[in-house]
């Protein structure tokens, strides 16, 4: 039945958001976004126009995902067996999603960045850039580590499987290096981007598992600091 009064109405409206919020995976990631997004704008101290675009592109996020949720369980409720339309409608509704996000991601960027990028760089030019010496070092120490990790927990082989994703590690150890080397926040932010890509094929080819991949990349990020930082302190 259709409710009578506004307070009804409000109530249905915040059962959809709850159970969008309940039952969605992505609907919760996004909520987490949106939360350290909005902090981290207050202790930038975003202007108000800058914070109203962050909050609309946030929304429209948000709104895209309970569209996407509803239409996914209306076809569930019109056919459980699969069929190319059905097919085609949840794909149509996840799409509006990603074109949301791509949006959102934009305009955070093209915002914070401007706040972000300068305190990442001070930040970088604190750590210093390695030397040829130490960057070739530092990837050798982390493939060694990967290797005898690999050897010591008995778990797959040196290239496939085992306790830690030497792809990760690898790729990990590859970006610090370029991000220290370069000391540009923007080429660090697309270095990583690629490690993460490599990390998540792991993933998609069930060599590793999520938390195999996650030691893998902080251990590739940690070994390279390290070995860095200790060779240029004794040099």
């Amino acid at each position: 039945m259709k409710p009578s009064r506004f307070i009804d109405s409000l109530n249905c409206a915040i059962d959809g958001v709850l159970y969008a919020a309940g039952t969605q995976k992505h609907m919760r990631n996004h909520f987490l976004t949106a939360l350290a997004v909005l902090i981290a704008s207050l202790f930038l101290k975003v202007t108000p126009v800058e914070f109203i675009l962050l909050a609309l592109s946030i929304s429209f996020v948000l709104f895209a995902e309970l569209i996407n949720t509803a239409v996914e369980v209306v076809v569930d409720m019109i056919t459980t067996e699969f069929h190319p339309m059905a097919k085609i409608a949840k794909d149509v509704a996840a799409g509006s999603v990603l074109l949301s996000v791509v949006g959102a991601l934009v305009t955070g960027y093209l915002i914070l960045s401007n706040y972000l990028f300068p305190k990442y760089k001070e930040f970088l030019a604190v750590i210093g850039s390695p030397t040829e010496m130490a960057a070739l070092v530092s990837l050798l120490a982390v493939i060694i580590a990967t290797v005898m990790l690999k050897a010591l927990s008995g778990r797959g082989s040196y290239l496939h499987g085992g306790f830690i994703s030497g792809h990760a590690a690898v790729a990990f150890s590859i970006a610090t290096l370029v991000t220290l080397n370069t000391l540009d926040p923007l080429t660090s932010l697309m270095t990583f981007g690629l490690a993460v890509m490599v990390s998540h094929s792991r993933l998609l080819m069930k060599i590793h598992n999520q938390r195999e991949v996650i030691f893998g990349a902080v251990a590739g990020t940690a070994i390279t600091l390290l070995v860095t930082q200790l060779i240029r302190f004794f040099s």
